[in-house]
């Protein structure tokens, strides 16, 4: 399945007036995902301008499927790098094949699950809820996995400890979460977009 070709010749924006534009740099299957799976445009920017408050900060994207918020998040913030972490390969494929489409460079997309990661290499965090599809009656990416109420829970519990680990200062951005996901020390600081997209920091 091919992927439509942006000009690289100064036209890079393009891709960034919209969501309808963005969604155009993947196969229409990823398209069709992308309103209850893939982060906002808007949101996207907020996030990555509360977490990227100092040049070269690290930031992670926990869950990043094809790559939408760490692309935006460059675009937007070119003075920190933003990574990815992916455990489905086809979604690492398209991100990357993005990334180039677009020519960003500080960019890095991780083909593993998250407990395979050292939290403590990053500096920040971006989390759109990506553990929700094991629960039941929940709109799921693909098939490729087996789901569960205990995987989800398991899944935070992992989050919340990589999380506690991590010194004063370090900033987390939320989006379609609650509160009693954020483990102790995190401070909320504000909220946008109608109170989904939430941003903290550790005290």
């Amino acid at each position: 399945m091919s992927l439509t070709t942006p000009s690289l010749s100064g036209h890079l924006n393009k891709w960034f007036d919209s969501d309808f534009n963005f969604h155009h740099l993947y196969p229409l299957y990823i398209r069709e995902l992308a309103q209850k799976h893939w982060t906002p445009l808007k949101v996207a920017q907020k996030a990555s301008d509360f977490l990227a408050a100092k040049p070269g900060a690290k930031i992670l994207d926990i869950g990043s499927g094809p790559g939408k918020f760490c692309l935006s998040g460059a675009y937007y913030n070119p003075a920190a790098s933003f990574h990815g972490v992916e455990q489905r390969n086809d979604l690492i494929f398209y991100a990357t094949t993005a990334k180039e489409m677009l020519g960003l460079g500080n960019v890095t997309f991780i083909h593993a699950n998250l407990i395979e990661l050292d939290f403590r290499e990053y500096d920040h965090f971006y989390f759109f809820n990506s553990f929700y599809e094991n629960l039941p009656g929940t709109q799921k990416i693909d098939n490729k996995f087996s789901y569960s109420r205990s995987l989800y829970n398991s899944y935070n519990r992992h989050l919340c400890d990589q999380l506690k680990k991590m010194p004063a200062g370090t900033r987390l951005a939320t989006y379609h979460c609650s509160e009693e996901e954020v483990p102790d020390g995190y401070h909320l600081v504000g909220t946008e977009i109608d109170h989904l997209l939430s941003f903290w920091i550790k005290v």
